[in-house]
């Protein structure tokens, strides 16, 4: 052990034996301070041009027309006189749309805010206004959201149909029976809004101004999550920590692609995880641009037919996936039936992967999931196992190249091997800080640069980490953060609820759901009332799906609701 100014850290990187034995690379380089985002596109559009970039619903762009349309996209954010430093934010499902958009946005020298298309209006209106967005690009189906705010919180929106990039027929089909399925006519009646097609036409290729004066430490993209104390805040992700992560990915997993170019092939990543959430944005967007993949936008996870009718158009060399949507596969006959031979890697992350699922997995498609560790805040991944597996390990796998993770106890020092503690993160990839939070960045950083993660964690002689527990009263929904807290400000707001607490209950498909427990304000709620109301207040998997009436809620001397003890309670009832 070493001391740095008072905390003691170790002073050996163990898992370095593990790297040495497997024969990989921990050193990572990283390109000059004046790169950016930018040069990564460059490069990869100069390089792969004609190759397929994106497939969706049976329509695709190559990578020169992803070139041509994003710099349409940066033209008209360029028109608009925004400047470095200014937000848009893009709010749609896994469509064409998406990484045109996105890519134009960072082309434009401006800052990304991914948006969940979910999000109710309450939730819309809270990130726009804190991030100060200047414009907004999202699918029509979501149009009413923002007009629900009642008021013109950004400068500009453009509004864009499902269908818009497929194709003038089959376009025209999907735009249509879209619109009928929401009983949805296009209202293009928000202040200053264009539509997508209408973008693109005014704002030619050639009239694209490259900024030149992005560097690694500008901010890219403004990242969303709860943090620890479940105040929606934006993580600021700058350009060298979502490269650092391109690099240390390709360093770590890169060799199963290689397979693929070798043969003179693309590689296909299944792209089912939304492009919103910081797993698939960097492992399934951005890798693939960089990778110069096939990445396959499914814009509905949920709908299995669809997902399967896409793997089986574009068989996937890598399925980056939650626990969820593997068990959902390796339970479904179709699936099983399906050729599986190009698969070549499978990645958990977003929450745990259960053994039992991860032996299906493995029984139908011959592959091991590897499963990696991350968040928002990290870009996302910390940690992962190697691409050499044997087996399914069910820890979170050794630090990433160029990442030291420390487990750390409640003063601040690392602890000895195998001994618990809360995981520190510490390397290139962790975020600039929390946008306009600096109390909140000061609270999640240590002196010497780790990023405490809340989780808790422990780790063996060879590097590997297992999660243990939880330091925050957080629960995982499908890879999704919930924060009670935040989901106990909205459900207050219920006129016959004096007071609530939420916890995080197992459930079989979506590893937790959240649990509300109530103290009436007036004896005539019911249960479907309170119910109905996180249907109307909050994104569908933050909703409590259960719901318990008591007379008082266990409190601290100081009045803070305890969770720990709301969890006793339940496994006490009905465990």
């Amino acid at each position: 052990m070493e001391n740095q100014g008072n905390l003691t850290r170790r002073d050996d990187k163990v898992w370095l034996k593990t790297y040495e034995k497997l024969g990989m690379t921990y050193d990572i380089d990283m390109p000059a301070d004046n790169t950016s985002l930018i040069d990564i596109f460059e490069q990869s559009f100069a390089k792969y041009g004609s190759k397929t970039a994106y497939v969706c619903m049976g329509a695709s762009i190559t990578f020169k027309e992803v070139d041509e349309q994003s710099k349409q996209v940066a033209v008209y954010l360029q028109s608009l006189g925004l400047t470095k430093g200014d937000k848009v934010a893009v709010m749609m499902p896994n469509i064409l749309q998406l990484p045109v958009s996105v890519i134009g946005v960072l082309r434009a020298g401006l800052t990304l805010v991914n948006v969940n298309p979910l999000y109710t209006t309450k939730e819309l209106e809270h990130q726009l206004t804190d991030s100060d967005a200047k414009a907004l690009i999202m699918v029509e189906n979501f149009a009413k959201t923002y007009q629900d705010i009642g008021r013109d919180v950004v400068d500009n929106v453009v509004i864009t149909g499902m269908g818009d990039m497929m194709g003038t027929l089959k376009g025209f089909m999907v735009n249509t029976v879209v619109r009928h399925v929401k009983k949805m006519v296009p209202d293009y009646s928000i202040a200053k809004s264009i539509s997508f097609k209408n973008m693109l036409k005014k704002s030619p290729a050639r009239k694209y101004k490259r900024p030149n004066d992005i560097m690694l430490n500008d901010v890219a993209v403004l990242q969303y999550t709860g943090g620890t104390t479940g105040v929606a805040k934006g993580a600021m992700l700058t350009h060298k920590n979502l490269i650092a992560n391109l690099v240390q990915s390709n360093t770590f997993l890169g060799s199963a692609f290689d397979e693929f170019d070798a043969k003179g092939e693309q590689a296909v990543i299944l792209t089912a995880l939304p492009l919103y959430h910081i797993f698939s944005f960097t492992v399934c967007g951005m890798f693939g641009i960089y990778r110069g993949c096939v990445c396959l936008l499914v814009p509905n996870p949920r709908d299995l037919d669809s997902l399967m009718k896409a793997y089986k158009g574009n068989p996937p060399a890598f399925f980056p996936a939650v626990n969820t949507l593997f068990n959902a596969l390796a339970n479904n006959e179709e699936f099983k039936a399906m050729d599986h031979s190009k698969l070549q890697m499978s990645m958990g992350g977003g929450m745990a992967v259960v053994s039992a699922t991860a032996e299906k997995w493995r029984e139908i498609t011959g592959n091991i999931i590897l499963q990696g560790y991350g968040l928002s805040e990290t870009s996302p991944v910390a940690t992962a196992n190697p691409l050499s597996s044997t087996e399914f390990s069910g820890t979170i796998g050794v630090p990433m190249p160029g990442t030291e993770i420390a487990i750390i106890d409640e003063e601040g020092n690392e602890v000895e091997i195998g001994a618990r503690g809360e995981i520190g993160v510490r390397g290139p990839q962790v975020m600039k800080g929390y946008w306009q939070r600096e109390d909140a960045t000061n609270e999640v950083m240590t002196p010497d640069g780790y990023f405490l993660t809340g989780d808790i964690g422990i780790m063996d002689e060879d590097g590997y980490v297992t999660i243990v527990d939880r330091k925050k009263n957080m629960i995982l929904v499908s890879g999704f953060n919930v924060y009670p807290n935040e989901v106990e400000e909205v459900m207050s707001g219920h006129p016959k609820i004096l007071e609530c607490g939420v916890i995080g209950i197992e459930d079989e498909k979506s590893g937790e759901i959240p649990k509300i427990f109530v103290v009436r304000n007036d004896t005539s709620l019911t249960k479907q009332e309170v119910l109905d109301y996180a249907v109307e207040n909050l994104t569908g998997y933050k909703r409590p799906r259960h719901v318990e009436f008591i007379d008082e809620l266990p409190k601290s001397n100081v009045g803070k609701i305890l969770h720990k003890d709301l969890r006793v309670l339940e496994e006490k009832n009905h465990g």
